[in-house]
């Protein structure tokens, strides 16, 4: 069993999950036809290309693409990563990452820069460590060049009906705001999944999750934002093939 820190995109994965993982929410940039919108997001791995390194292959269409390469042992997890991302005007532009994350499997802490080439200019700077036990995993990030800062808790009720309950708190230090998200899944059945979030800002969110021989999986998602003058809902369907 592996018993490093991971990579740093893995720190607050198990809260991350529980809050957002497969909700109705597209990409920032997408297909729209009629009265829908979509995307389709690509992914390969490849372990051990050599000792302790993988490779990670991400698309997301229409919206980005990138090509990752992660270093891993018992005590460090470092990642290099080059990508396109594109933007409203339809323009897509290379943007170079870094992060590493240091520790064990049960604490770690670490960083992460993204540098965009055409401006030669940082575009994101990110810190936070990771606080993971069998009752609790908890993780303090600092994001938006230390303008935000994110708490996450998760807590798993019931490992057998994967029964779990996670909650994010993000304060932004220029604004003096405080949002706060809460959510819990449970599984019914042992491949259907059901999750529900709602924030401080009055919007709330739900999912079901059907899966098919293991591998494949339907997920129908709906989301109302009461705080909006129009209380529009939105639908949202998604088919994912894992291996």
């Amino acid at each position: 069993m592996n018993r490093g820190p991971g990579v740093y995109s893995n720190i607050g994965d198990k809260a991350k999950d529980v809050l957002y993982k497969d909700y109705a929410k597209p990409s920032p940039i997408h297909f729209h036809y009629k009265f829908m919108d979509w995307n389709a997001l690509l992914s390969c791995k490849v372990a051990e290309i050599l000792p302790g390194f993988k490779s990670v292959f991400k698309c997301t269409i229409p919206d980005s693409g990138k090509v990752e390469l992660q270093y891993l042992n018992n005590f460090t997890g470092i990642t290099g990563c080059i990508g396109l991302l594109g933007s409203e005007e339809g323009e897509y532009e290379p943007v170079v990452n870094f992060s590493g994350l240091i520790g064990a499997s049960f604490l770690s802490l670490g960083g992460n820069v993204a540098f965009h080439i055409p401006t030669r200019s940082i575009t994101k700077l990110n810190a936070g460590f990771n606080f993971n036990t069998a009752f609790l995993e908890a993780s303090l990030t600092l994001h938006d060049s230390f303008d935000t800062l994110k708490a996450t808790f998760y807590h798993e009720v019931n490992p057998l009906s994967k029964t779990a309950v996670a909650t994010q708190v993000k304060y932004s230090l220029s604004l003096k705001e405080t949002g706060v998200t809460i959510g819990a899944q449970h599984a019914f059945f042992p491949e259907t999944l059901v999750k529900a979030r709602f924030d401080n800002y009055g919007k709330a969110g739900a999912l079901i999750q059907q899966g098919f021989w293991q591998r494949f999986f339907v997920t129908m998602a709906g989301e109302m934002d009461f705080g909006a003058t129009e209380k529009v809902p939105k639908f949202g369907v998604s088919m994912a093939l894992r291996p």
